[in-house]
């Protein structure tokens, strides 16, 4: 059974770094999907706020899919359908191509994010101590590995095909490979009901914590685009390391702290941090031109006066 579980783990630990890698991938090439389909800034948004509500709407189907099919194969199929839609974004030329590649991407991607975790809380019950953390710091190291390949396609202007390919062709038959080792756990445990007690304060602050944070990802994204007019893909590219970087080290922050003091008073700590943000919040406006600013040293010349003092 110990063979079992460690097989599971790591078989689930190398679908969030798929993951991680995939959704990297999109989200860093979003001005360059946007150049070759020719999306207006005006309808950009709306592409990209379909994303996440069909993410949801995927997410919510797995919660009654799960009664009648098992996480894992959930799983198993849902992955290559989120990169196959990458490389679909990455294909097409025509709007509808793109909005098909980008729903599809949407569903599947709330159906994988769904099934992927319910496997690692079964997994995490069956080894009765913690494991969770560590599926998520393998998300973004997926994460770091995605940003970077996509700043590297950026900078060699690769086109979205020739970026995604080779990753799909990687990772789609590792992970049918690897799903024959999912672990679905303990399901005679039954499912867990939501909604009551303090279950229901928590979904509610994860609520209005995601309203107020989704705005800070596209916001800065947009802010290093107007910085970099002629670059802005690479430099969303790097930034987005950052960004991965940022949740390698605080997922495994909070977690500790959780247990070492507990989980309410951890999470404190991204609280303060995003109080941070308010005296860098000026830094997404455009800034005005840095002449007479009272950083540069006076470069007129006085022409008016000649040598005899007039």
């Amino acid at each position: 059974m110990t063979d079992v579980l460690r097989r599971g783990r790591a078989s689930l630990a190398f679908s969030f770094f798929a993951q991680g890698a995939t959704f990297a991938l999109l989200v860093t090439r979003i001005p360059a999907i946007q150049d070759r389909y020719g999306v207006s800034d005006a309808l950009l948004p709306v592409f990209l706020a379909a994303v996440p509500i069909l993410a949801g709407v995927g997410s919510v189907t797995t919660e009654h899919l799960v009664k009648r099919i098992r996480p894992s194969r959930l799983l198993r199929w849902s992955q290559p359908v989120v990169l196959l839609a990458l490389l679909g974004v990455g294909t097409g030329d025509r709007l509808v191509e793109m909005a098909v590649a980008l729903g599809a991407f949407g569903l599947a991607v709330g159906a994988l994010d769904a099934s992927m975790n319910m496997l690692g809380v079964s997994l995490q019950r069956a080894y009765g101590r913690s494991i969770m953390l560590g599926f998520h710091a393998t998300y973004s190291l997926g994460g770091i590995v995605g940003a970077s390949l996509a700043w590297a396609g950026a900078h060699w202007h690769l086109s979205l095909f020739t970026s995604y390919l080779p990753v799909v062709l990687v990772l789609l038959p590792a992970a049918f490979l690897g799903s024959r080792w999912y672990v679905d756990g303990d399901a005679a445990a039954g499912p867990q009901k939501a909604g009551d007690g303090p279950e229901a304060g928590g979904m509610l602050g994860f609520t209005l914590l995601g309203l107020g944070l989704c705005v800070l990802v596209p916001q800065t994204f947009a802010a290093a685009g107007r910085l970099f007019p002629g670059a802005s893909d690479a430099a969303i590219a790097r930034l987005n390391i950052f960004n991965y970087v940022g949740f390698l080290v605080g997922s495994p922050l909070v977690g500790a702290l959780g247990d070492a003091w507990n989980y309410r008073g951890a999470m404190l700590v991204p609280m303060v941090l995003v109080l941070v943000t308010l005296g860098y919040a000026r830094s997404f406006a455009p800034g005005p031109d840095r002449y007479g600013d009272g950083h540069e040293r006076p470069r007129t010349a006085d022409v008016g006066r000649g040598s005899n003092g007039l």
